[in-house]
């Protein structure tokens, strides 16, 4: 059982992660930085978060990834954030679709967590050379 969790949730998990670019940010990366203190913390990711719930029927990985980020956004965790913008359009999200759900943001959370995510995402934008401009405003 608990070998099926773990490759239900890669296979989940690689959905999300971008593979050809070495400066993106991946759970895999995070995984293999924090193996020396914490050996787990991979193993959970996988099992749980991708084996468990994002494997669950009902939304589709955009719409996971939408929910995902509004709820990094609001907590202001902007390390992880990144690792989300790069998942999202992984996902099949635009640069333009991610911008205004962060956008979208303003009146719940507040202008200095939304700058900060906007300053995140052209970020991944930028490493991604996606051209930002195509999330520019109407």
């Amino acid at each position: 059982m608990e070998n099926d969790r773990m490759k239900q949730g890669l296979d989940k998990l690689m959905e999300y992660t971008l593979s050809t670019n070495d400066d993106i940010s991946t759970h895999l990366k995070i995984s293999d930085d924090l193996e020396e203190i914490a050996p787990d913390v991979g193993k959970y990711i996988i099992e749980f978060a991708y084996g468990d719930i994002y494997s669950r029927e009902g939304l589709t990985n955009q719409q996971r990834a939408l929910i995902t980020l509004s709820s990094l956004i609001t907590q202001g965790t902007e390390p992880q954030l990144e690792l989300h913008i790069n998942t999202a359009l992984t996902s099949g999200l635009t640069p333009k679709e991610l911008v205004e759900a962060i956008m979208q943001l303003i009146p719940y959370t507040g202008f200095p967590r939304v700058l900060n995510a906007l300053t995140l995402a052209k970020k991944v934008f930028n490493q991604r050379e996606l051209e930002v401009k195509e999330a520019a405003s109407n």
